[in-house]
Order: C-alpha cells, then sequence, then structure tokens
C-alpha cells in the first residue's frame, strides 16, 4: 500500500505524542491545518477536554479574513485562541504541531499566539 502524505503526517503525529502531553497548568495548543481553513484548541489531556478552541470557522475571525492571505489568516486565529486562552486563566502552553512542520501557516499560528501573551 502506498503510503501518502496524510499518513506520513499521522505517523510523525503519533511518534511527537508519546512524548507530549498537556497538564492542568500546562495544556496544550493543538494545530490543524486544512487546505481551506486553520484550527487551533488548547486542551487539558488530564481531563481530556478542549479548554479554548478557535478556528477559520469563528465569526470573530471570519469578518477579518477579506483580503488576507492564508498565512497571516493563521496568525489571526493564532491572537484569537491565545487571547481566549489569557482569559480563560492560561499563559503557559505546550505546543503541538501535530507532525506538520514548522513553517508557513503553522509557525504564523504560533507566533500570532505568542503575540497576544502566551508562552510555550
Amino acid at each position: 500500500m502506498k503510503k501518502t502524505k496524510e499518513m506520513l503526517r499521522q505517523k510523525r503525529h503519533f511518534r511527537i505524542r508519546k512524548n507530549l502531553s498537556g497538564t492542568e497548568t500546562k495544556p496544550r495548543l493543538n494545530v490543524f491545518r486544512s487546505l481551506k481553513g486553520i484550527y487551533a484548541q488548547v486542551i487539558d489531556d488530564t481531563k481530556g477536554i478542549t479548554l479554548v478552541a478557535s478556528s477559520t470557522l469563528d465569526a470573530e475571525v471570519k469578518s477579518q479574513m477579506d483580503g488576507k492571505s492564508k498565512t497571516e489568516v493563521a496568525k489571526l486565529v493564532g491572537q484569537v485562541v491565545g487571547k481566549k486562552a489569557l482569559d480563560a486563566g492560561i499563559s503557559e502552553v505546550v505546543f503541538d504541531r501535530a507532525g506538520y512542520k514548522y513553517h508557513g501557516r503553522v509557525a504564523a499560528l504560533a507566533d500570532g499566539a505568542r503575540e497576544a501573551g502566551l508562552k510555550f
């Protein structure tokens, strides 16, 4: 069976997740990148719950997307999720790139979250 890019990414993601876990004091900032959008959520793995989430589907982000590139939108999503996390009392997170290269939209999202005040 031929290995697709997605299968290889998932394999990298599982390899990363073996050693990466979010706790109550330092939850995990997970990223999912699709062709059209980008999604970010802050997860407490000990309880198995999502504490904060943001994506290109949010009304707050959607209203500011016009005329922006995917990278600029990813940075905006990072800023929104960072602001929501700070409002929820979360100041420090573990960044989970989910097997994607730390480049382009994934790096822009991380930069946006840092600008909002989150520490990695």
